[in-house]
Protein backbone atom coordinates (compact mmCIF):
# COMPACT_ATOMS: atom_id res chain seq x y z
CA UNK A 1 0.00 0.00 0.00
CA UNK A 2 2.90 2.37 0.70
CA UNK A 3 1.81 6.01 0.73
CA UNK A 4 -1.85 4.98 0.83
CA UNK A 5 -1.36 3.03 4.07
CA UNK A 6 -2.68 5.70 6.43
CA UNK A 7 -2.12 3.67 9.58
CA UNK A 8 1.56 3.08 8.79
CA UNK A 9 2.08 6.74 7.84
CA UNK A 10 0.39 7.73 11.12
CA UNK A 11 2.89 5.58 13.05
CA UNK A 12 5.70 7.29 11.17
CA UNK A 13 4.23 10.71 11.85
CA UNK A 14 4.00 10.07 15.59
CA UNK A 15 7.63 9.04 15.92
CA UNK A 16 8.70 12.21 14.02
CA UNK A 17 6.60 14.62 16.08
CA UNK A 18 8.78 16.93 18.24
CA UNK A 19 5.89 17.09 20.70
CA UNK A 20 6.47 13.38 21.33
CA UNK A 21 10.20 13.83 21.93
CA UNK A 22 11.50 13.32 18.40
CA UNK A 23 14.39 15.79 18.79
CA UNK A 24 16.83 12.95 19.45
CA UNK A 25 15.64 11.01 16.43
CA UNK A 26 16.14 13.97 14.09
CA UNK A 27 19.59 14.58 15.59
CA UNK A 28 20.47 10.90 15.02
CA UNK A 29 19.38 11.22 11.41
CA UNK A 30 21.81 14.08 10.81
CA UNK A 31 24.60 12.28 12.70
CA UNK A 32 24.20 9.22 10.44
CA UNK A 33 24.15 11.42 7.36
CA UNK A 34 27.28 13.35 8.32
CA UNK A 35 29.09 10.16 9.34
CA UNK A 36 28.36 8.61 5.93
CA UNK A 37 29.27 11.78 3.99
CA UNK A 38 31.63 14.16 5.77
CA UNK A 39 31.14 16.82 3.08
CA UNK A 40 27.47 17.12 4.04
CA UNK A 41 28.36 18.66 7.42
CA UNK A 42 30.07 21.57 5.68
CA UNK A 43 26.77 22.56 4.08
CA UNK A 44 25.26 23.68 7.39
CA UNK A 45 26.06 26.14 10.20
CA UNK A 46 27.70 24.86 13.40
CA UNK A 47 24.46 25.22 15.38
CA UNK A 48 21.97 22.76 13.89
CA UNK A 49 19.05 23.35 16.29
CA UNK A 50 17.07 25.57 13.89
CA UNK A 51 17.75 23.26 10.95
CA UNK A 52 16.62 20.17 12.88
CA UNK A 53 13.45 21.90 14.06
CA UNK A 54 12.54 23.03 10.55
CA UNK A 55 13.19 19.57 9.09
CA UNK A 56 11.03 17.89 11.76
CA UNK A 57 8.22 20.35 11.07
CA UNK A 58 8.31 19.58 7.33
CA UNK A 59 8.31 15.81 7.94
CA UNK A 60 5.33 15.96 10.32
CA UNK A 61 3.38 18.24 7.98
CA UNK A 62 4.13 15.94 5.05
CA UNK A 63 2.84 12.90 6.95
CA UNK A 64 -0.32 14.80 7.92
CA UNK A 65 -0.95 15.66 4.29
CA UNK A 66 -0.41 12.04 3.19
CA UNK A 67 -2.72 10.76 5.92
CA UNK A 68 -5.37 13.14 4.55
CA UNK A 69 -4.60 11.82 1.06
CA UNK A 70 -3.48 15.20 -0.21
CA UNK A 71 -0.41 14.87 -2.41
CA UNK A 72 -0.38 17.94 -4.67
CA UNK A 73 0.79 20.50 -2.11
CA UNK A 74 3.44 18.22 -0.53
CA UNK A 75 4.96 17.60 -3.95
CA UNK A 76 4.99 21.33 -4.69
CA UNK A 77 6.57 22.14 -1.31
CA UNK A 78 9.22 19.42 -1.67
CA UNK A 79 10.05 20.65 -5.17
CA UNK A 80 10.51 24.18 -3.84
CA UNK A 81 12.72 22.85 -1.04
CA UNK A 82 14.83 21.01 -3.60
CA UNK A 83 15.26 24.12 -5.72
CA UNK A 84 16.02 26.19 -2.63
CA UNK A 85 18.60 23.73 -1.27
CA UNK A 86 20.75 24.30 -4.35
CA UNK A 87 22.13 27.37 -2.59
CA UNK A 88 23.77 25.09 -0.02
CA UNK A 89 25.57 23.13 -2.74
CA UNK A 90 23.63 19.88 -2.16
CA UNK A 91 24.52 17.24 -4.77
CA UNK A 92 22.94 13.95 -5.80
CA UNK A 93 25.53 12.11 -3.70
CA UNK A 94 24.37 14.10 -0.66
CA UNK A 95 20.76 13.15 -1.38
CA UNK A 96 21.69 9.48 -1.70
CA UNK A 97 23.49 9.52 1.66
CA UNK A 98 20.58 11.37 3.28
CA UNK A 99 18.11 8.76 2.00
CA UNK A 100 20.17 5.94 3.50
CA UNK A 101 20.55 7.79 6.80
CA UNK A 102 16.82 8.49 7.05
CA UNK A 103 15.86 4.87 6.35
CA UNK A 104 18.37 3.48 8.84
CA UNK A 105 17.36 5.94 11.57
CA UNK A 106 13.64 5.38 11.12
CA UNK A 107 13.99 1.60 11.09
CA UNK A 108 15.86 1.76 14.40
CA UNK A 109 13.27 4.09 15.93
CA UNK A 110 10.32 1.97 14.73
CA UNK A 111 11.80 -1.45 15.47
CA UNK A 112 8.92 -2.33 17.81
CA UNK A 113 6.39 -1.76 14.99
CA UNK A 114 8.49 -2.81 12.02
CA UNK A 115 6.80 -5.14 9.54
CA UNK A 116 6.42 -5.38 5.78
CA UNK A 117 3.64 -2.77 5.57
CA UNK A 118 5.45 -0.21 7.71
CA UNK A 119 8.71 -0.82 5.86
CA UNK A 120 6.96 -0.18 2.55
CA UNK A 121 5.29 3.01 3.80
CA UNK A 122 8.48 4.43 5.33
CA UNK A 123 10.49 3.62 2.21
CA UNK A 124 7.89 5.26 -0.01
CA UNK A 125 7.75 8.42 2.12
CA UNK A 126 11.55 8.77 2.16
CA UNK A 127 11.74 8.02 -1.57
CA UNK A 128 9.11 10.70 -2.22
CA UNK A 129 11.05 13.29 -0.21
CA UNK A 130 14.43 12.56 -1.77
CA UNK A 131 13.10 11.93 -5.28
CA UNK A 132 11.05 15.12 -5.57
CA UNK A 133 13.71 17.36 -3.99
CA UNK A 134 16.60 16.02 -6.04
CA UNK A 135 14.53 15.88 -9.23
CA UNK A 136 13.37 19.48 -8.88
CA UNK A 137 16.92 20.64 -8.16
CA UNK A 138 18.18 18.78 -11.23
CA UNK A 139 15.50 20.26 -13.46
CA UNK A 140 16.12 23.87 -12.40
CA UNK A 141 18.18 25.85 -14.89
CA UNK A 142 18.45 29.22 -13.12
CA UNK A 143 21.51 29.97 -10.94
CA UNK A 144 21.03 28.92 -7.28
CA UNK A 145 22.18 32.31 -5.98
CA UNK A 146 23.52 35.70 -6.99
CA UNK A 147 26.20 37.82 -5.30
CA UNK A 148 26.12 41.54 -4.80
CA UNK A 149 28.03 44.42 -3.21
CA UNK A 150 26.78 46.64 -0.40
CA UNK A 151 26.72 50.24 -1.65
CA UNK A 152 25.22 52.01 1.35
CA UNK A 153 24.36 51.32 5.00
CA UNK A 154 22.01 53.84 6.63
CA UNK A 155 21.43 53.52 10.38
CA UNK A 156 17.94 55.00 10.57
CA UNK A 157 17.15 54.03 14.15
CA UNK A 158 18.84 52.36 17.11
CA UNK A 159 18.04 48.88 15.84
CA UNK A 160 17.02 49.45 12.20
CA UNK A 161 19.27 49.76 9.14
CA UNK A 162 18.57 50.32 5.47
CA UNK A 163 21.01 48.35 3.31
CA UNK A 164 21.39 49.07 -0.40
CA UNK A 165 23.18 46.69 -2.76
CA UNK A 166 24.11 46.35 -6.40
CA UNK A 167 23.87 42.73 -7.56
CA UNK A 168 26.30 41.27 -10.07
CA UNK A 169 23.23 40.25 -12.09
CA UNK A 170 19.64 41.52 -11.80
CA UNK A 171 17.68 39.61 -9.15
CA UNK A 172 14.29 38.33 -10.32
CA UNK A 173 11.46 38.50 -7.74
CA UNK A 174 7.93 39.83 -7.39
CA UNK A 175 7.21 42.78 -5.11
CA UNK A 176 6.08 41.37 -1.77
CA UNK A 177 8.33 38.31 -1.88
CA UNK A 178 11.27 37.55 0.42
CA UNK A 179 14.68 36.13 -0.42
CA UNK A 180 17.28 34.04 1.47
CA UNK A 181 20.31 36.18 2.32
CA UNK A 182 23.81 35.18 3.47
CA UNK A 183 26.18 37.82 4.84
CA UNK A 184 29.99 37.52 5.20
CA UNK A 185 29.88 37.78 9.01
CA UNK A 186 27.86 34.53 9.22
CA UNK A 187 28.59 32.17 6.30
CA UNK A 188 26.15 29.26 5.87
CA UNK A 189 23.51 31.00 8.01
CA UNK A 190 20.77 32.02 5.60
CA UNK A 191 18.12 34.49 6.73
CA UNK A 192 14.99 35.67 4.90
CA UNK A 193 14.72 39.39 4.10
CA UNK A 194 12.12 41.23 2.03
CA UNK A 195 13.27 43.69 -0.64
CA UNK A 196 11.70 47.10 -0.07
CA UNK A 197 11.72 48.05 -3.76
CA UNK A 198 10.45 46.20 -6.85
CA UNK A 199 12.93 44.15 -8.86
CA UNK A 200 15.33 46.50 -10.62
CA UNK A 201 16.69 45.69 -14.12
CA UNK A 202 20.04 47.24 -13.17
CA UNK A 203 20.37 44.95 -10.14
CA UNK A 204 19.79 47.41 -7.28
CA UNK A 205 18.18 45.97 -4.13
CA UNK A 206 17.24 47.55 -0.80
CA UNK A 207 16.54 45.81 2.52
CA UNK A 208 15.23 47.11 5.84
CA UNK A 209 16.75 45.10 8.70
CA UNK A 210 15.91 45.22 12.40
CA UNK A 211 18.33 43.89 14.99
CA UNK A 212 16.44 41.22 16.94
CA UNK A 213 17.55 40.51 20.54
CA UNK A 214 19.55 37.29 20.41
CA UNK A 215 19.56 37.33 16.62
CA UNK A 216 23.17 36.82 15.59
CA UNK A 217 22.68 37.54 11.88
CA UNK A 218 20.40 40.55 12.20
CA UNK A 219 22.64 42.07 14.89
CA UNK A 220 25.70 41.61 12.69
CA UNK A 221 23.92 43.22 9.72
CA UNK A 222 22.82 46.29 11.69
CA UNK A 223 26.08 46.71 13.64
CA UNK A 224 28.78 45.60 11.22
CA UNK A 225 27.70 45.96 7.58
CA UNK A 226 29.96 48.22 5.54
CA UNK A 227 30.02 49.38 1.91
CA UNK A 228 31.99 46.85 -0.11
CA UNK A 229 30.69 43.81 1.79
CA UNK A 230 29.68 40.96 -0.48
CA UNK A 231 26.23 39.45 0.14
CA UNK A 232 24.75 36.34 -1.43
CA UNK A 233 21.03 36.21 -2.32
CA UNK A 234 19.12 33.09 -3.38
CA UNK A 235 15.83 32.50 -5.17
CA UNK A 236 12.70 34.25 -3.85
CA UNK A 237 9.81 32.85 -1.84
CA UNK A 238 6.34 34.00 -0.88
CA UNK A 239 3.14 34.92 -2.63
CA UNK A 240 2.12 38.16 -0.95
CA UNK A 241 0.53 40.31 -3.63
CA UNK A 242 -2.18 42.82 -4.43
CA UNK A 243 -4.88 41.88 -6.91
CA UNK A 244 -5.37 45.17 -8.71
CA UNK A 245 -8.81 43.97 -9.80
CA UNK A 246 -9.73 42.57 -6.38
CA UNK A 247 -11.00 45.70 -4.64
CA UNK A 248 -9.52 48.12 -2.13
CA UNK A 249 -6.59 47.17 0.09
CA UNK A 250 -5.70 47.39 3.78
CA UNK A 251 -1.98 47.08 4.59
CA UNK A 252 -0.71 46.74 8.15
CA UNK A 253 3.05 47.02 8.73
CA UNK A 254 4.91 46.64 12.00
CA UNK A 255 8.41 48.15 11.96
CA UNK A 256 10.52 46.59 9.17
CA UNK A 257 7.45 44.61 8.10
CA UNK A 258 6.99 47.75 6.05
CA UNK A 259 9.55 46.56 3.47
CA UNK A 260 7.44 44.12 1.38
CA UNK A 261 4.38 46.38 1.54
CA UNK A 262 6.49 49.35 0.48
CA UNK A 263 7.69 47.31 -2.52
CA UNK A 264 4.08 46.52 -3.44
CA UNK A 265 3.08 50.18 -3.13
CA UNK A 266 5.99 51.27 -5.34
CA UNK A 267 5.06 48.60 -7.87
CA UNK A 268 1.47 49.90 -7.90
CA UNK A 269 2.66 53.49 -8.35
CA UNK A 270 3.80 52.54 -11.85
CA UNK A 271 0.11 52.40 -12.84
CA UNK A 272 -2.28 55.32 -13.06
CA UNK A 273 -5.37 53.35 -12.02
CA UNK A 274 -5.19 51.43 -8.73
CA UNK A 275 -7.49 50.27 -5.95
CA UNK A 276 -7.45 52.45 -2.85
CA UNK A 277 -4.76 51.46 -0.35
CA UNK A 278 -4.79 52.37 3.34
CA UNK A 279 -1.47 51.62 5.06
CA UNK A 280 -1.10 51.54 8.85
CA UNK A 281 2.60 51.74 9.76
CA UNK A 282 3.37 51.09 13.41
CA UNK A 283 6.25 51.00 15.90
CA UNK A 284 6.81 51.47 19.63
CA UNK A 285 8.19 55.03 19.50
CA UNK A 286 7.41 57.79 16.96
CA UNK A 287 11.11 57.94 16.02
CA UNK A 288 10.98 54.30 14.86
CA UNK A 289 8.60 55.16 12.01
CA UNK A 290 11.76 55.45 9.97
CA UNK A 291 10.35 55.69 6.43
CA UNK A 292 7.50 58.17 6.84
CA UNK A 293 9.13 60.76 4.58
CA UNK A 294 9.31 58.30 1.67
CA UNK A 295 5.73 57.24 2.28
CA UNK A 296 4.69 60.91 2.32
CA UNK A 297 6.44 61.48 -1.01
CA UNK A 298 4.70 58.48 -2.60
CA UNK A 299 1.28 59.40 -1.16
CA UNK A 300 1.62 63.04 -2.26
CA UNK A 301 1.55 62.01 -5.94
CA UNK A 302 -0.72 58.96 -5.65
CA UNK A 303 -4.18 59.92 -4.38
CA UNK A 304 -5.16 56.25 -4.03
CA UNK A 305 -2.69 55.85 -1.11
CA UNK A 306 -3.46 56.86 2.49
CA UNK A 307 -0.92 56.36 5.29
CA UNK A 308 -1.70 56.33 9.02
CA UNK A 309 1.35 56.31 11.34
CA UNK A 310 0.85 54.49 14.65
CA UNK A 311 3.09 54.49 17.73
CA UNK A 312 2.47 52.67 20.99
CA UNK A 313 3.96 55.60 22.96
CA UNK A 314 3.62 59.34 22.36
CA UNK A 315 7.20 60.27 23.20
CA UNK A 316 10.70 59.45 21.97
CA UNK A 317 13.51 57.97 24.10
CA UNK A 318 16.73 59.94 24.68
CA UNK A 319 18.64 57.93 22.05
CA UNK A 320 16.33 59.24 19.30
CA UNK A 321 18.43 62.41 18.98
CA UNK A 322 21.30 60.31 17.60
CA UNK A 323 19.30 59.30 14.52
CA UNK A 324 17.56 61.13 11.65
CA UNK A 325 14.33 63.00 12.34
CA UNK A 326 11.53 60.96 10.74
CA UNK A 327 8.79 63.60 11.03
CA UNK A 328 7.20 63.97 7.58
CA UNK A 329 5.81 67.18 6.11
CA UNK A 330 2.10 67.82 6.65
CA UNK A 331 -0.11 65.62 4.54
CA UNK A 332 -0.24 62.19 6.16
CA UNK A 333 -3.01 61.18 8.54
CA UNK A 334 -2.45 62.28 12.13
CA UNK A 335 -0.36 59.77 14.04
CA UNK A 336 -2.46 57.49 16.23
CA UNK A 337 -1.38 56.29 19.69
CA UNK A 338 -1.83 52.61 20.55
CA UNK A 339 -1.02 49.16 19.21
CA UNK A 340 -1.71 48.24 15.62
CA UNK A 341 -4.48 45.72 16.48
CA UNK A 342 -6.24 48.36 18.58
CA UNK A 343 -5.97 51.20 16.09
CA UNK A 344 -6.79 49.22 12.95
CA UNK A 345 -9.95 47.66 14.39
CA UNK A 346 -11.25 51.02 15.64
CA UNK A 347 -12.15 51.69 12.02
CA UNK A 348 -14.25 48.51 11.72
CA UNK A 349 -13.75 45.04 10.32
CA UNK A 350 -12.37 46.08 6.91
CA UNK A 351 -14.27 43.06 5.62
CA UNK A 352 -14.51 44.49 2.10
CA UNK A 353 -10.72 44.86 1.73
CA UNK A 354 -7.80 42.75 0.63
CA UNK A 355 -5.81 42.67 3.89
CA UNK A 356 -2.03 42.20 4.02
CA UNK A 357 -0.21 42.03 7.39
CA UNK A 358 3.59 42.15 7.72
CA UNK A 359 5.76 42.34 10.79
CA UNK A 360 6.87 40.31 13.80
CA UNK A 361 5.03 37.06 14.57
CA UNK A 362 3.37 38.44 17.72
CA UNK A 363 2.06 41.52 15.91
CA UNK A 364 0.79 39.51 12.95
CA UNK A 365 -0.94 36.98 15.21
CA UNK A 366 -2.50 39.65 17.44
CA UNK A 367 -3.68 41.79 14.50
CA UNK A 368 -5.18 38.83 12.69
CA UNK A 369 -6.99 37.72 15.87
CA UNK A 370 -8.34 41.24 16.42
CA UNK A 371 -9.66 41.45 12.87
CA UNK A 372 -11.29 38.02 13.08
CA UNK A 373 -12.93 39.00 16.37
CA UNK A 374 -14.26 42.09 14.62
CA UNK A 375 -15.90 39.90 11.96
CA UNK A 376 -13.33 40.00 9.17
CA UNK A 377 -13.57 36.92 6.91
CA UNK A 378 -10.42 34.82 7.38
CA UNK A 379 -10.00 34.40 3.63
CA UNK A 380 -9.52 38.18 3.32
CA UNK A 381 -6.39 38.15 5.51
CA UNK A 382 -2.97 37.25 4.12
CA UNK A 383 0.51 37.19 5.58
CA UNK A 384 3.75 35.29 5.09
CA UNK A 385 4.19 31.98 6.98
CA UNK A 386 4.96 32.49 10.66
CA UNK A 387 7.85 30.71 12.40
CA UNK A 388 6.84 27.42 14.03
Amino acid sequence: MGLEDRESVRILRDVLDPASGADGLIADMYIRWFAADLSARDLFPPDMATQRKAFAHVLVWLCDELIAQRADEPVAVLAQLGRDHRKYGVTQAHYDALRDAMLATLRSALVAHWDRRLAEAVTDVVTLIIGVMSGAADAETTPPFCDGTVLEHLRVSRDVSVIRLKMDHPLSYHAGQYVPVQVPQWPRRWRYLSPSIPADPAGYVEFHVRSVPGGMVSTAIVSETQPGDRWRLANPHGALEVDRDGGDVLMIAGRTGLAPLRALIMEMSRFTDNPRVHLFFGAKYPCELYDLRTLWEVASVNPWLAVTPVSELNFDPPWARDYPDVTPPRGLHVRQIGTLPEIVTRYGSWSDRQILICGGPQMVTATKAALLAKGTPAERIRHDPLPT
